[in-house]
């Protein structure tokens, strides 16, 4: 790669189409109206300020990505939308309705699903167990002492959601044995089981082999033909080959958006990633 530009794309698919959301207790987004907003978002941890002020929107059904340089706050951006962290100042809206300040679980029901940076799987259980119980978490944790009988549904829709993701000879193997990018596939497969409208995903290829990471592009990008994902990666050809919109932080503050091609031209983002002068 020439030391003056980004990474060229790793061409993949995209898809979007529109959504209306069913008067169910669930927040209603209109048609035109971004899925996902924060407002002027600060996050302090004492006197260290890791977001200052980010506000950005994010559109239905379009896979977009969060990068930025090592300490930009991406992983900290990350945490307040998926209410792993209440931010100190500025709102968080999911489908018009302000989600600022709600319990973790509260934004899962809603339908927010979040992968982890490190791989989070029941390793004694297997992989079917583990996406089963994922499932019937969404119904209701007083289930979960049912006999396994009278799961039939839970367990047709677990064997549903490892075929989504490529484990179906890999159903009745130990979750702890499985090969670290199956284990990855697993986790988003068990994220998928609560049948979220917004996906986040960190670092989904983190610790992958070039093939592995190839597969999980692949996933990613049939994902968000379905749903909204917003994914945490490094890998900067990764981002550039499947996402439809990109978002860059620094230092804890909003630098730039756009498509990749925006992104891979703009001045700014050369500077930080590159050390250029603009």
């Amino acid at each position: 790669m020439n030391s003056n530009e980004l990474p060229a794309a790793i061409p993949a698919n995209s898809g979007s189409r529109g959504t209306m959301v069913e008067s169910t207790g669930m927040p209603t987004q209109k048609a035109d109206q971004p899925i996902l907003v924060t407002e002027n978002v600060t996050m302090q941890f004492g006197a260290f300020v890791a977001l200052n002020n980010v506000s950005a929107s994010f559109e239905s059904n379009k896979l977009t990505a969060i990068i930025g340089p090592n300490g930009a706050g991406k992983s900290t951006f990350f945490n307040v939308v998926s209410g792993a962290f209440a931010p100190t100042h500025g709102r968080v809206r999911f489908q018009g309705r302000d989600i600022t300040g709600m319990a973790q679980h509260e934004f899962a029901r809603l339908g927010i699903a979040k992968s982890f940076q490190i791989t989070n799987v029941f390793s004694l259980l297997s992989a079917h167990e583990n996406v089963r119980v994922a499932a019937q978490m969404r119904q209701t944790r007083f289930e979960l002492l049912r006999p396994r009988a009278d799961l039939k549904d839970l367990i047709d829709k677990a064997d549903a959601l490892l075929h989504r993701v490529g484990l179906t000879g890999l159903r009745d193997k130990r979750a702890g044995d499985l090969a670290h990018g199956q284990q990855r596939c697993l986790e988003i497969a068990m994220a998928l089981a609560s049948e979220p409208r917004l996906l986040l995903l960190d670092e989904p290829t983190a610790g992958m082999s070039p093939e592995e990471t190839l597969a999980m592009m692949d996933l990613i990008t049939s994902l968000a033909e379905e749903r909204t994902v917003i994914l945490v990666e490094h890998k900067m050809k990764l981002v550039m080959g499947i996402c439809q919109r990109l978002i860059v932080l620094h230092h804890g503050e909003f630098l730039a958006e756009g498509t990749p091609d925006d992104i891979r031209t703009n001045d700014e983002v050369k500077r930080v990633y590159l050390g250029q002068s603009a």
